[in-house]
């Protein structure tokens, strides 16, 4: 378990993480969200120890990184996949992670073989691409079998079978009981990686939740008839809410499917669509942090 208690990180006069309380259980995969520049790395340096906190604390499995006498034992990051010495082989930046931490040579052939590596593992780091590195990094984390595991970014440079390992690999140790948090830009991943999310923008919590929370939020009922304007009101009437769509559809919430659906039969209203539309996290993402994208584009 990862747990965050009213961190606070300031550079000077600006404020970068400002107050984050969440706790990320395990069992689950977290998707860790927010725009460039929300904090979200700097949020898992301060976890890792490699920031100072301001103020609050982060800790893992109630205690803080340092405190940690082996700490691959207990939590496997991959913040950098690049920060690797690059003259030196895959193998060999395994083996002294592994030595530094009292692990086994044997886990060294053991997450090779595990990502792929294994017919590389004599290649020095320096030439690998991008998607070879994210393996290499993903290998470190996993080397010391941790309860824990904290990745950023962990799909970029992968074709789509690397993006389809690392989904199916990420999902199986969280249900192994592992705690995992996942920072990612890419939300359709996220959507089929993620049991739930929490999002961030300018260092601040904007949401956290269970996926289907952020999805379902937007949700409404299409509906496109012939008789729009007086189906309109009668659907408010019964208590709906309703507001044009495009090309002259309704878009109701408030009542369910089914029900606008009765309604429609017991006033004989012709449907030519009834249809029920879901936000993408896409979507869901956008509108949680319009006002939090520190760069935005002109429209």
């Amino acid at each position: 378990m990862i747990q965050l208690n009213g961190l606070t990180k300031r550079y000077g006069e600006k404020l970068v993480v400002d107050d984050l309380t969440f706790t990320v259980r395990p069992g689950l995969v977290t998707g860790f969200l927010g725009p460039n520049g929300a904090g979200k790395s700097t949020t898992m340096r301060m976890v890792l120890g490699l920031d100072l906190p301001t103020a609050g604390k982060a800790t893992i499995n109630g205690r803080h990184h340092h405190e940690l006498p082996r700490p691959l034992r207990v939590i496997g990051s991959m913040l950098e996949s690049q920060a690797v010495h690059p003259r030196r082989t895959a193998y060999k930046h395994l083996l002294y992670l592994a030595q530094t931490n009292g692990l086994p040579a044997s886990r060294v052939d053991a997450v090779l073989d595990l990502v792929g590596l294994s017919d590389v593992a004599g290649r020095q780091a320096g030439g690998f691409s991008l998607g070879m590195s994210q393996r290499l990094g993903i290998a470190a984390a996993l080397l010391g079998d941790p309860p824990v595991l904290m990745l950023d970014e962990p799909v970029n440079g992968l074709d789509p079978e690397g993006v389809r390992w690392v989904r199916t690999l990420i999902r199986g140790l969280a249900a192994e009981g592992r705690t995992v948090l996942v920072s990612s830009h890419l939300m359709s991943e996220m959507a089929m990686t993620a049991d739930r999310l929490v999002v961030i923008g300018r260092g601040r919590l904007i949401a956290e939740g269970d996926l289907g929370e952020f999805t379902e939020t937007g949700a409404a009922v299409v509906v496109r008839t012939p008789e729009a304007a007086a189906f309109a009101r009668r659907l408010e009437l019964a208590g709906a809410h309703v507001r044009a769509g495009k090309a002259g559809e309704l878009l109701v919430t408030g009542l369910s499917m089914p029900d606008v659906g009765r309604l429609a039969c017991a006033e004989s209203v012709p449907l030519y669509e009834l249809a029920a539309r879901r936000v993408s996290l896409e979507e869901a993402f956008m509108d949680l942090t319009r006002d939090a994208v520190e760069y935005g584009a002109a429209r």
